[in-house]
């Protein structure tokens, strides 16, 4: 018999280690540990269901961060990020990444799985400006990757430059890799232009990656490999995906470690 709680109710999957010890943590706890500039929370989210989700994006969160090997304030993208539970939905959308406001919102029963691709939009948006001589306040690292936009001479950027490159260029560097040729497919089949855009690449390619490891969390991460979406081919797959997973950890470890 199928489990007909709302989503949030039921239980997510998780292999990782224990943070909170048992007790229960509230936002006002997440806002403080971790630094993010607000939280919001919808009007329609009662107080057990904000527990539940609390508690859920703690552990998340935390699992992210050991994944990533960075610390709080890379997390919170140096207290520049807000979150926001059940509030600001978009239609067909569980979850979504306002740049203008630098908010992250997840749907309250929609919205599991879905954190750490939306996290990224946010650290590609934050980055954009570090990365690149840019005036554009939404721009994207990614885009501005793909448009040969003037990057700052630091290791760091170089770094994550070289995955940018992994993702989108084939072997020699030349023509786009498959992954690309495969989110171009995909988006012609559908007739409107989304799975190929370089953020959302860049995202789901993040996503997978963090999919991929012994850290497991169903909400922060899931879909990348049997759903629907992952048979048709829009994230990385086989090799090209190994090399990707590798080369975006390999940044944020070496990221982590320079700010320890």
């Amino acid at each position: 018999m199928s489990d007909i709680r709302p989503r949030i109710q039921r239980p997510f999957y998780r292999n990782g280690p224990e943070h909170r010890a048992g007790a229960d943590v509230s936002f006002g706890d997440i806002r403080k540990i971790f630094g993010f500039k607000t939280i919001q929370i919808g009007k329609w989210v009662t107080q057990a269901e904000q527990q539940l989700a609390a508690n859920l994006f703690f552990d998340a969160l935390c699992d992210l961060m050991d994944i990533l090997q960075v610390n709080e304030q890379v997390i919170s993208l140096n207290g520049t990020l807000s979150l926001a539970f059940g509030i600001g939905g978009q239609k067909h959308s569980s979850a979504h990444y306002q740049a203008p406001k630098r908010q992250l919102s997840l749907a309250k029963n929609a919205g599991g799985g879905a954190l750490a691709h939306e996290w990224f939009h946010g650290f590609d948006h934050y980055i954009s400006s570090k990365m690149y001589n840019t005036t554009l306040p939404n721009g994207f690292a990614s885009s501005l990757w793909l448009e040969d936009a003037t990057m700052h001479s630091h290791p760091l950027n170089q770094t994550l430059s070289h995955w940018f490159q992994t993702l989108f260029l084939d072997a020699d560097g030349i023509e786009p890799s498959d992954y690309v040729t495969r989110c171009v497919k995909a988006d012609k089949s559908l007739q409107f232009y989304y799975f190929a855009q370089p953020q959302e690449m860049a995202a789901r390619a993040f996503e997978a990656a963090i999919q991929d490891q012994a850290i497991k969390n169903a909400f922060l991460v899931q879909g990348t490999k049997q759903t629907v979406e992952a048979q048709v081919g829009i994230y990385p797959i086989d090799q090209h995906r190994l090399e990707s997973n590798a080369s975006i950890l390999k940044y944020f470890k070496i990221l982590g470690k320079a700010l320890n």
